[in-house]
């Protein structure tokens, strides 16, 4: 008797969709993890750690999420001696509230090379977005922690 090999999947293998998150009223924490899984691509019955199969991602409102911690701090560095700036989490959504919701995403997603280019595939906005030419499948995340259904129809 053979024994059966387990197939190995890789980018030609699929077809990229296009989700739009509505970020209103959500908390931050529970946002990213959510489209963490989208972009890594964990949400498909295809799923390979050591590929790029995750599918593109559009978050908007940005600037409604919900932050429940105060405490928080984004530091940054000029590059040079003493140019370290810090800000605190309002500061930081007043600046630029698609950065926080990136900054989230990206830390929930593997530091190399290929976290790098799964965060290629998100785009923030603070208000509405202009990527209505992709026909972006809209998805309710105010339910609870689980994806919508539409995303398990694969």
């Amino acid at each position: 008797m053979i024994p059966k090999e387990t197939p190995s999947y890789n980018p030609t293998h699929i077809s990229r969709k296009w989700y739009q998150i509505d970020a209103t009223g959500l908390r931050l924490g529970r946002l990213a993890t959510q489209v963490a899984v989208l972009l890594q691509g964990k949400h498909r019955s295809t799923y390979t750690p050591h590929q790029d199969l995750g599918d593109h991602v559009i978050v908007y409102n940005c600037d409604a999420v919900a932050c429940t911690t105060k405490d928080k701090i984004y530091y940054r560095h000029s590059g040079r001696m003493g140019g370290l700036k810090e800000r605190t989490l309002d500061e930081q959504m007043v600046v630029s509230s698609e950065r926080v919701v990136m900054l989230a995403v990206k830390r929930m997603l593997k530091r190399s090379p290929l976290g790098r280019q799964m965060l290629t595939k998100l785009r923030c906005h603070a208000g509405q977005h202009t990527q209505e030419a992709q026909r972006p499948v809209s998805i309710d995340l105010s339910h609870g922690k689980c994806l919508a259904k539409e995303i398990y129809c694969d």
